[in-house]
């Protein structure tokens, strides 16, 4: 199905008329229709799907059943549907109001800011908006005016005629005037502070609240500047592109267009009536219909007449990422651009006396204030990703068990999006560590890459198709963990044999040690080494040997067309390398007739986790 028809839901406000019931063809039976919320998947509101197999389903149902793929690509740095549209019919003043961004809004109220457009379908003679401040004004003037009822007297007054477009940015005090009839394209928010309502009683017979601590914290007090940069379009900002669609029946009876990968479709007819055809569906239309085209539905027609707004959502203009990597005793988080490259770090101590919800506000706050810090708005951040030591669920968000860090089935993601309004992911932080190495490090030429982080343990992450392998069940692989020799030394885990019994810095540690009769730090092991020392020499080769072992598995079992070498070791790896590819090229399976990776040292270091955190 690629046509959806969406039955609104109505709001009956004190100050609404009934012109969306007698001329938009509302199925409204009260007295009062003040705004019908005609795309929405706000629990507020909700839409419902009108025709075909879905019919009866809200529109946040059907999304859900058929998956984010339905919104588009563009969608995916949104962590809840990011639009609401709507008809409102002002037959009276609109309170003056304000509308928190993104971030004071989820810090506050838990649900996102908002920045929003109309457009002026009908206005009464001489009806007029507020539209932001005449002039500048100070905080102590608008706090009196506000207090003593004369905020109208410096607010900007702007005569409004049908085929008007307004983009109403949060921070923008505003109101509609009455007899305005108005299309209103938003943000998925229904937060809004009023400052002064004409001291209006609601239906409960009270005045109805005022939220001046909270305007006062949010609103811009500078003149609007209305700007043409939205041109083609009506308007175009982060969250939505509008587009006006005018079929006069004559010279233009027919228009075409395609609904690509990227971005679903919103059509609002505001006048007319024809038919909307994609695919083999047909329907017909009419003045105040709402349809929805999921990301694509291929090709599409609209015939007749009519007036319509078409509402995409655009790719996000300059947009950063946050990646965090989390460490038994320390935290990174670093701001990546779309060049993959690191533009602000910040690094704190990971405190593992605390909680873990104390742990993961801590990772929200700072995460906030290094975005204040380089003058970054939270709104240009389109995705958080998150490295973390342990047994990850990626599908769910949740930290199974992670042994370093001491935590136990942790909400991680659903705790951290409390603060970040944004999609958050998270992952293994040896699987993030590899997968910054092939978008940015020495694998970024390559699709399938196998790396080994060799430090206080053996980790690694293996990149297919580029992307992180995760496994049917839990996200992440244990490559230090695979038994190398049966019957071998007891590992951390538990079991014999494994690679990290073997490979890790503390077995190195401990082979020189039982070697030379003392102990050695990495330095003294490998300038012995390089001076020719015969008993470093021999505790090097089986060094050697034994994770060439785990890399020849590796090269078998996925055939990868790199192997990296990080973690701590990866100083002296350029040592190990010519070795290790001697191996891989004599011992694996179908050597010289099969693809035999090349093997290098990782380039990222510490940075690494933090880059592939960010691309998850």
């Amino acid at each position: 199905m690629s046509i959806l028809k969406l039955k609104p839901a109505f709001k009956d406000y004190l100050w609404g008329g009934h012109r969306l019931a007698d001329e938009y063809n509302m199925q409204y039976d009260g007295d009062i229709l003040a705004e019908a919320w005609t795309l929405s998947c706000h629990p507020d509101g909700p839409s419902v799907i009108e025709n075909g197999e879905n019919a009866g389903k809200t529109l946040a149902e059907y999304i859900q059943e058929n998956g984010q793929e339905v919104l588009g690509t563009h969608c995916r740095r949104f962590r809840d549907f990011p639009i609401l549209i709507k008809f409102i019919d002002a037959k009276d003043d609109l309170s003056i109001q304000v509308h928190p961004n993104n971030g004071f809004a989820l810090s506050t109220e838990g649900q996102y800011g908002k920045t929003e457009m109309w457009y002026v379908l009908d206005a009464a003679p001489g009806a007029f908006i507020y539209y932001g401040f005449k002039r500048e004004v100070s905080m102590e003037e608008f706090a009196r005016r506000i207090r003593d009822n004369t905020i109208q007297e410096v607010l900007n007054a702007v005569e409004v005629h049908s085929g008007d477009a307004f983009l109403i940015e949060a921070g923008t005090l505003h109101a509609i005037g009455r007899g305005c009839l108005i299309a209103e394209i938003q943000q998925n928010s229904n937060v809004t502070y009023r400052v002064y309502d004409y001291g209006r009683k609601g239906k409960d017979g009270r005045k109805r609240d005022l939220h001046i601590e909270k305007a006062l914290a949010v609103t811009s007090r500078m003149p609007v500047i209305r700007r043409g940069e939205s041109y083609p379009h009506i308007a175009d900002c982060d969250y939505f592109t509008v587009d006006k669609l005018n079929l006069d029946g004559n010279l233009t009876y027919r228009m075409q267009g395609r609904v690509s990968e990227e971005s679903f479709l919103s059509i609002l007819i505001l006048d007319g009536s024809g038919t909307l055809s994609s695919r083999n569906e047909k329907i017909r239309y009419r003045k105040g219909d709402s349809f929805f085209l999921p990301a694509g539905s291929g090709d599409w027609q609209i015939e007749g007449t009519c007036d319509a707004l078409v509402t995409t959502i655009r790719e996000k203009a300059s947009p950063i990422r946050i990646g965090a990597d989390i460490g038994s005793s320390e935290v990174q988080i670093g701001i990546i651009n779309s060049e993959q490259h690191i533009i602000a770090v910040k690094q704190y101590p990971f405190d593992r006396s605390q909680t873990a919800e104390k742990n993961i506000d801590d990772l929200a706050e700072n995460i906030l204030s290094l975005l204040k810090e380089n003058s970054i708005p939270l709104d240009q951040c389109i995705g958080v990703g998150v490295g973390i030591p342990g047994t990850i669920d990626r599908k769910n968000g949740r930290v199974l068990y992670s042994n370093n860090i001491q935590w136990e089935d942790v909400p991680i993601v659903q705790r951290l999006g409390r603060s970040i309004p944004c999609p958050v992911r998270i992952a293994n932080n040896a699987d993030c560590a590899a997968l910054g190495e092939a978008v940015a490090g020495a694998g970024r030429d390559y699709s399938d890459v196998a790396m080994f982080t060799l430090g206080g343990g053996v980790g690694g992450g293996i990149i297919l198709n580029g992307r992180v392998f995760e496994g049917g069940i839990m996200g992440g692989s244990e490559i230090g963990h695979m038994v190398i020799r049966h019957g071998g030394r007891k590992c951390t885990c538990g079991r014999k044999g494994c690679l990290e019994a073997y490979a890790s810095v503390p077995a190195l540690l401990k082979d020189a040690e039982n070697a030379c009769g003392t102990k050695l730090s990495l330095d003294e092991i490998f300038d012995r080494y390089h001076s020719g020392d015969e008993i470093m020499e021999k505790v090097i080769a089986e060094y050697i040997d034994t994770l060439g072992v785990g890399i020849l598995n590796m090269i078998n079992i996925f055939r990868p067309q790199l192997i990296l070498l990080g973690g701590i070791l990866s100083k002296y790896t350029g040592d190990f390398i010519e070795p290790l590819q001697r191996i891989a090229e004599k011992e694996s399976f179908g050597r010289s007739h099969g693809m035999i990776p090349e093997i290098r040292t990782a380039e990222l270091g510490k940075s690494a986790g933090m880059i592939g955190a960010a691309n998850l």
